[in-house]
């Protein structure tokens, strides 16, 4: 229940609550102006692991977007790892990108285009074809964090403002949780079929149209 997820107060849950809360009523904003009955998701900030509709969350996983219960999931143990073992940058916009990309997955469920991915895959012949459907939902998911990106000052009157520099922040970030960076680390070979986020590259290019334009027409 919320008991649970109301951590002590100065706590790391705390200050990672305060500030998925502005990133995420940012988000909401943005997407309110541009998508027609625009309902936010739910946020659900967790450690080590916790129940969703899609299952068991574990803090292995990741951020993550349940649609069935149209939910954001963000682990606090992610948020260390992006700095530690990722090499991301620690600088908030590479946070307020994960979110932002998450959110992204939610206005997918709302636009009915995970819908119509998903039947796809059913049809899909083999898993690479599947995971070439994952690759394109993850991608416009980037875009549309660049979306947000594009309007989150305008929307909140300079109370959320991204700085110089902040792009460039979280493209370091989409690349470091790029599907090839991921797999090299892991001393893996390279496999593009088993890709299903995208590579570096494709992340920062998606991401990148997102914030050029600002429309989500574009992704």
């Amino acid at each position: 229940g919320a008991e649970q997820q109301q951590g002590q107060v100065g706590t790391p849950e705390d200050q990672a609550g305060r500030f998925v809360d502005v990133v995420g009523g940012n988000i909401n904003d943005v997407w309110t102006q541009k998508l027609n009955g625009y309902e936010p998701p739910k946020v659900v900030i967790y450690e080590q692991g916790t129940s969703t509709g899609c299952g068991y969350g574990q803090s292995a996983m990741g951020p993550f977007y349940c649609p069935t219960d149209r939910t954001v999931y963000l682990d606090l143990g992610f948020w260390q790892e992006m700095e530690t073992q990722l090499g991301a940058s620690g600088a908030d916009f590479a946070r307020a990108y994960v979110i932002a990309h998450e959110f992204g997955h939610h206005v997918q469920t709302l636009t009915g285009t995970s819908a119509q991915v998903r039947q796809a895959q059913q049809r899909a012949q083999g898993e690479a074809e599947a995971n070439q459907y994952s690759v394109a939902l993850e991608l416009q998911a980037d875009c549309y964090a660049g979306v947000w990106a594009r309007n989150a000052s305008a929307v909140s009157n300079g109370q959320v403002a991204l700085e110089p520099g902040d792009i460039e922040e979280g493209m370091k970030t989409a690349q470091a949780i790029g599907d090839d960076t991921l797999q090299r680390r892991g001393g893996g070979r390279v496999s593009p079929e088993s890709f299903t986020n995208g590579s570096a590259a494709q992340r920062v290019e998606w991401l990148q149209r997102g914030y050029q334009s600002g429309d989500p027409a574009v992704c």
